[in-house]
């Protein structure tokens, strides 16, 4: 398995990924209308061309045998989806397909992401974890992340609570 850096020449995989593994994940507990809704608008080329064009995000591809199995989105300085804090890096996105689950794929992305948070100098790195999703819940605390706040997660009309979890870089 191998880790290389999403550009803008890999928009079409990326739409596809992003696509299929975030319904994957989400589609047995949310409404197909909120589904439908969120995956034309956080997928759409005009939206991934803005994050793949932005200087403070960085996607990149786990790849196996030439085929994208996961993927991971981080973001420092303003592109942070809330905090904004210049000594952190969010982990906004580890997605990988339902197939590889349990193969150590995320693992392998969250190693990543947190050689870019040393790499950068930050402080420590967060995200937001859907509530009802426990295994991924799991994943991060078995990495040392603790919870700190809430936040809301809109999905089309539904409002739904994302655990916001942190981790001090040593």
């Amino acid at each position: 398995m191998k880790i290389r850096k999403v550009n803008i020449q890999d928009i079409e995989k990326l739409k596809e990924i992003g696509k299929l593994t975030f319904a994957e994940t989400f589609s047995s507990e949310n409404s197909e209308e909120n589904m439908k809704e969120y995956l034309e608008n956080g997928f759409s080329t005009e939206k991934l061309t803005a994050e793949l064009t932005d200087q403070n995000a960085e996607f990149y591809f786990a790849e196996l045998d030439g085929k994208t199995i996961g993927y991971l989105k981080v973001n420092i300085g303003e592109s942070q989806t809330e905090i904004k804090d210049k000594n952190a890096l969010e982990i906004e996105r580890i997605y990988v397909l339902k197939e590889f689950h349990g193969k150590k794929v995320g693992q392998f992305l969250y190693d990543k992401a947190i050689e870019l948070a040393k790499d950068k100098n930050v402080e420590y790195v967060w995200l937001g974890v859907w509530e009802q999703n426990p295994r991924a819940i799991r994943f991060y605390e078995k990495n040392g992340f603790k919870a700190f706040d809430k936040h809301v997660f809109k999905l089309g009309s539904d409002e739904q609570t994302d655990i916001m979890m942190k981790l001090k870089i040593e």
